[in-house]
């Protein structure tokens, strides 16, 4: 049997070359007389199938970092690749090829959240490169399955150097330096093609030390040096943004000659429409044309588009939204959860109170449960109606909005007030509160799906808008137990919260069932287990300039500061020991990974999930060494009382040492290993009063 390349390349020799050109673009038109239908590349599914009806919602990728643990990215991705067959395979029967009917996925997000201002930072799996990579092969590897033919395409975005800010990210210029390119921002891709094979990979809007990352021969070079043998695409209408924007080039024809060549296949824009053009001109040649099409070709005869053998065809619409896969989505919710601060309140007795006052803006908004790029659920559960929904009968719930998600205006002030005072009176009249504030993903999220206020998506400062700082303030001076709940895409500023509020739960974009993960957290039906993801500063003060791409004084990896709350950390309802750290050698030879094993022990009262997180650094580190990183993590159900014994393996590329100059060396010396439910670092010892364990071993 010929290989899905040969096919590729036996199908497009038989076109024209007008044909074989009208297919590079993203809404690929039918060609007839060879019986290829037409075809819309751009599809999306971050956290679901989305933009195409119903779905799966499930919590938003940041959420899904937060849960560390790849097997249910890996079972997300199986739902959505699962869902999107179905769903394609209606439309298809119905000849629906539109936008977004597709099965090349563009997703997922691997881009680095160095930068908590980034509003697109709820589409990544966080600030750590290894935790990106392990999430995000995991989707890969789910969404695409096993073979022979892929269940859906996966698509590594945006390569290389992209984390805002937004609104310059049609013209910016990313300077990055070799040390950080290949520590920080590379590892992703390099683990998503080479251990992956992820199908497509998208380049960024943005210029990398000022070459354009859509039509970049370094990167194309790069890609191929890895072994990448997929499509590659430029994000929706940057190749346009070469001659709008930047200027780098005259024209459409102009910039054909400069990204056709340098591996750009498919233009998710209009550029492309004038390759024919860019030929006649002598700007490309017929082999240009030709093998973006086999690319693109060999991605559809790998999803079986042209096969009556493909196994997926016949997946009935049956398969969307189903009980089983909500129930996913609602475990991963409450997986997700962060619990930041418990003086004791927590988890409630549902028995002991009579009256609950639900408070704030996102108590009774859906669009904190979506989160950007999502599909639309067949039911929303918010905060509200899934603490309404558990108490039931059993206990009051009252309902205040308390103020605007962010709007204070003159004309408002009235209404304003109103919602003020009535916050005020639930509050008096109940025996806990839960707070509800946060922002939603009008305010954070991606150029062009924002409001200007907020800077077209990014954040301009970690606090809450002024009218919920103005709630979260007079609710607190009630003097009854507050108990906040933030959906956010990433961190806010907590410390007036840390000082005055009984409990901090960080939910995120916490998915269609977040309301019912909400309510199943505050009373113990379920256990917080989540870690965060990401650095909770104490200001951006303390950071560098947002559009500095520089990593020292960023990340956990580099900010030598003290945070309000450390990547890594979580709290529980229960307590975890750890006993026993145990090396398989003292030694190890370079381009060696190192084994280890660890007792962990539930010494709490009840079941729980805890994070066991493995930390590796260099003893005599250098100036561009990070303080420590991450290099392994696992989650553990384990019962009250219970003990079980965990092995990692490190692997050998994280005793690599990143040169100034990019190059990747092993470094003999000592390196301390640390385990344990958080970072080695004081703060999280101060927040949680465990220490971790530790060991050294040596690299010859």
């Amino acid at each position: 049997m010929k290989t899905f390349r040969e096919q590729a390349a036996a199908l497009v020799a038989q076109m024209t070359l007008e044909e074989a050109a009208s297919q590079l673009t993203y809404d690929s038109p039918a060609i007839e007389r060879l019986n290829v239908p037409a075809y819309n590349w751009w599809n999306e599914a971050l956290h679901g199938v989305a933009r195409a009806g119903t779905a799966t919602v499930f919590p938003q990728a940041i959420a899904l970092a937060a849960i560390f643990d790849e097997t249910e990215v890996f079972t997300m991705a199986r739902i959505i690749a699962k869902e999107a067959r179905a769903k394609y395979n209606m439309q298809a029967a119905a000849g629906d090829r539109d936008l977004y009917k597709g099965l090349t996925f563009w997703s997922p997000n691997i881009n680095l959240f160095r930068d908590p201002r980034w509003g697109r930072g709820q589409e990544t799996y966080g600030e750590d490169p290894f935790l990106t990579a392990q999430l995000g092969c995991a989707y890969v590897t789910g969404l695409q399955g096993d073979g022979p033919y892929m269940q859906a395409a996966a698509c590594a975005k945006h390569l290389a150097a992209h984390s805002g800010p937004e609104i310059t990210r049609h013209g910016f210029d990313a300077h990055v330096n070799a040390h950080d390119l290949w520590d920080s921002y590379l590892p992703a891709f390099e683990a998503l093609v080479k251990k992956a094979h992820v199908a497509g990979v998208m380049g960024a809007y943005n210029r990398i030390n000022g070459e354009p990352c859509c039509a970049s021969p370094k990167l194309n070079a790069l890609l191929k040096s890895w072994g990448f043998d997929g499509y590659f695409v430029g994000d929706a209408w940057a190749l346009h943004d070469l001659y709008q924007f930047n200027p780098l080039t005259e024209g459409p024809v102009d910039t054909i000659e400069r990204a056709l060549p340098a591996g750009c296949d498919l233009d998710c824009g209009d550029t492309y429409l004038h390759v024919m053009e860019a030929y006649r001109e002598g700007k490309i040649t017929e082999k240009d044309i030709r093998t973006a099409a086999e690319h693109l070709f060999t991605i559809r005869f790998a999803l079986g588009e042209f096969a009556s053998d493909c196994p997926y065809r016949d997946i009935p619409f049956t398969e969307v939204d189903t009980p089983e896969n909500n129930a996913a989505s609602l475990r991963m919710s409450e997986k997700s959860a962060v619990l930041l601060k418990n003086d004791g309140l927590l988890p409630l007795n549902l028995d002991a109170v009579h009256t609950i006052g639900v408070i704030g803006p996102n108590a009774n908004s859906i669009e904190v449960l979506r989160g950007n790029y999502c599909g639309e659920a067949s039911k929303w559960e918010t905060n509200l109606s899934g603490i309404q929904d558990y108490v039931g009968d059993k206990v009051r719930v009252l309902y205040a909005q308390g103020c605007h998600l962010y709007r204070k205006s003159v004309m408002d002030l009235a209404q304003e007030n109103d919602r003020l005072s009535e916050a005020c009176a639930v509050a008096r009249l109940s025996d806990v509160v839960v707070l509800c504030l946060g922002l939603d993903p009008t305010l954070e999220g991606e150029q062009g799906d924002a409001g200007n206020e907020f800077a077209a998506g990014d954040k301009t400062d970690l606090s809450f808008p002024a009218p919920q700082q103005k709630l979260l303030k007079a609710v607190c001076e009630s003097g009854k137990p507050v108990i906040l709940v933030v959906n956010s895409g990433g961190a806010m500023d907590l410390r007036y919260a840390q000082k005055h509020c009984r409990a901090i739960l960080q939910v995120w974009y916490s998915g269609a069932h977040g309301g019912t993960a909400l309510a199943r957290l505050l009373f113990g039906a379920v256990v917080p287990g989540g870690r965060l993801p990401v650095t909770f500063y104490q200001d951006v003060a303390d950071l560098p300039d947002f559009d500095d791409y520089t990593m020292a004084g960023r990340t956990y990896r580099y900010y030598r500061g003290t945070p309000l709350y450390p990547f890594g950390y979580g709290l529980s309802y229960s307590k975890f020991a750890y006993r026993n750290l145990k090396t398989e050698a003292a030694k190890i030879r370079v381009g060696s990974g190192l084994t280890l094993e660890v007792e962990v022990a539930n010494i709490g009262t009840c079941d729980a999930d805890e994070v066991t997180q493995v930390y590796l650094r260099k003893r005599d580190a250098g100036e561009l060494d990070p303080i420590w990183r991450l290099c392994g993590f696992c989650r553990t159900h384990l019962a009250a009382g219970e003990t079980r014994r965990l092995s990692f393996t490190i692997p050998p590329e994280l005793f690599y040492s990143v040169a100034a100059d990019g190059s990747r060396s092993y470094v003999p010396g000592t390196y301390t290993v640390y385990v344990g439910g958080h970072q080695p670092d004081a703060r999280s010892f101060e927040l949680t009063g465990d220490q971790v364990l530790q060991t050294s071993v040596e690299l010859l």
